[in-house]
């Protein structure tokens, strides 16, 4: 198992296996995000597309969700869908 000091958690956590995308910016991922951290992340990403109808062909719609995706690695207010509840823990 592959651990990382994960940004979002502040603490020592099991990383991704791959970097989840090419670039500077995956590989910052893989070495500093939990895999923990990144499912959360991808969760809230489907749903700020789905609710806001945000299209990966736009660059601005791109640019808004690596944006959102940054704030949320650093514990900073974040978008979320309208309406949304979070599960009871």
């Amino acid at each position: 198992m592959r651990m990382v000091l994960c940004k979002k958690y502040n603490k020592e956590m099991e990383g991704l296996l791959t970097p989840p995308f090419p670039g500077s910016q995956g590989q910052d991922i893989f070495d500093n995000v939990s895999k923990q951290a990144w499912g959360e992340w991808q969760a809230r990403q489907v749903r700020l597309i789905n609710e806001k109808q945000l299209s990966m062909f736009n660059p601005e719609d791109r640019k808004y969700l690596t944006d959102q995706m940054e704030h949320f690695f650093a514990n900073e207010d974040t978008d979320e869908a309208d309406g949304y509840v979070p599960p009871e823990a």
